[in-house]
């Protein structure tokens, strides 16, 4: 079963000169494996038109890393940083940014244990005007807590105020503090939608060249939302994944997108695993609109193990593994199971009937060996850290065959994580 796996069955050694701490002047110019049904080989993203196979739309997450990191210090010179993870008060990313007085935000706090009580204040320079920022520490949620902003001119929306005051949180692995050219190239180059505080790094890579050779060789493009959490480095700390907890991710997804995925019969190419979790996502949520259409958009949440526990038989841990099965009866699904097209149509019928130009949703989804991928026909993804569930969701992928994959890119030279080089894995031989 799924959750039965052990986390310790996807290890490998990553010594730390490979790990990418800065990006390469050119964004193409990075290496890209090529994994196509067991077979390897490699050559530059500048070159991706030539090998990406038209088998969807080509799909891309255009979420935007706010700099989320504030600091303040307390009148005794104590460092204290409040990390913003997720809007509370307004909830809506855009509504809250827009606010000019207030704003309530779930937020990690460093150094807790001298901010007992009170408030802490900072004075900003924002347009020449010096403007009084303070931040009032309220309740606890898990290891976050609500943390309200105040701020004493109404010229100033918050956006202001993160953009004068706040960092952009660099990945922790990178082992660096942020510098200001981490505003550019920690961003992708369509970048739009505010909410982020890791950026969707698979994107990382493209430049306007390579996306007109995209456009030239024939591929339509599209774009939707996931804002990424700081749960994307939480660290699987379980034996096994049934201990582990998956955080919660916010998407938007456009009613034009679910027109233009039924159009190409319900298949994409996913940039990322952020629009890879977000795409599949969509078929469970139509699942949930089948079942019953009039389901309040504030109750179309995927929860983590909803793909194991529908109506599907799961598929053996040898299955998982990429192994051949000792009866190939226990992968079989049942027949009466919805199609994929069947539940994006029922996510645009929804919007349709309640006249919504885009789904506003929430995912947990995990997907680890022994999922069924329902829209994701092929993904560019980075290279992820050993035990971590995107690990798991690139073996689930590649059905087993990661470890061959990490290996070749071990031996020739590819560079990892964040700011490293990207891979373009395609499960099957007959796509082309």
């Amino acid at each position: 079963m799924p959750q039965h796996i052990r986390i310790s069955d996807y290890d490998y050694p990553l010594p730390e000169s490979r790990i990418a701490k800065y990006p390469l002047a050119q964004r193409h110019h990075s290496k890209l494996l090529i994994y196509r049904g067991g077979t390897i080989s490699e050559t530059h993203f500048a070159h991706l038109a030539d090998h990406l196979p038209h088998v969807g739309l080509l799909v891309r997450n255009n979420t935007k890393v706010i700099q989320a990191r504030l600091i303040f210090h307390k009148e005794t010179g104590a460092r204290i940083e409040v990390f913003c993870l997720e809007p509370l008060q307004p909830a809506d990313y855009a509504q809250n940014f827009q606010q000019r007085h207030s704003v309530t935000w779930a937020c990690l706090v460093g150094n807790l244990k001298k901010w007992k009580e009170g408030t802490l204040s900072r004075d900003l320079t924002i347009a020449g005007h010096t403007v009084v920022l303070t931040a009032t520490r309220g309740q606890s949620h898990g290891t976050s807590y609500e943390v309200t902003f105040s701020w004493d001119d109404p010229q100033v929306s918050f956006t202001d105020i993160l953009e004068a005051f706040g960092e952009l949180p660099i990945p922790p692995y990178l082992n660096r503090a942020t510098q200001e050219s981490d505003k550019e190239t920690y961003q992708t180059i369509y970048s739009k939608v505010s909410g982020s505080v890791a950026a969707p790094t698979a994107g990382l890579h493209f430049t306007p060249e390579v996306l007109s050779q995209l456009e030239a060789a024939g591929f339509e493009q599209a774009e939707l939302t996931l804002h990424v959490g700081a749960g994307t480095f939480k660290p699987v700390k379980s034996a096994e994944m049934s201990g582990h907890d998956m955080h919660t991710e916010h998407i938007e997804v456009s009613l034009s997108l679910i027109h233009r995925l039924l159009a190409h019969d319900g298949c994409a190419i996913a940039v990322g695993t952020t629009t890879v979790r977000t795409l599949e996502s969509l078929y469970y949520i139509g699942l949930k609109l089948l079942a019953d259409p009039d389901t309040p958009e504030s109750a179309l949440h995927v929860h983590q193990w909803e793909p194991y526990t529908t109506p599907q038989t799961p598929l053996s841990e040898a299955e998982g593994q990429g192994q051949t099965p000792s009866n190939p009866a226990v992968t079989a699904t049942t027949t009466d199971k919805p199609t994929t097209l069947e539940a994006l149509a029922a996510i645009a019928a929804y919007l349709e009937r309640h006249q919504l130009q885009s789904l506003h949703a929430s995912t947990q989804i995990i997907i680890v060996p022994g999922y069924t991928f329902r829209i994701v026909k092929a993904m560019l993804t980075n290279f992820h850290q050993p035990q971590s569930t995107l690990l798991l969701l690139v073996s689930a992928f590649v059905h087993g065959q990661w470890r061959s994959i990490y290996d070749y890119a071990l031996a020739h030279d590819f560079r990892f994580l964040s700011y490293g080089d990207s891979s373009l894995l395609i499960p099957s031989q007959h796509i082309e």
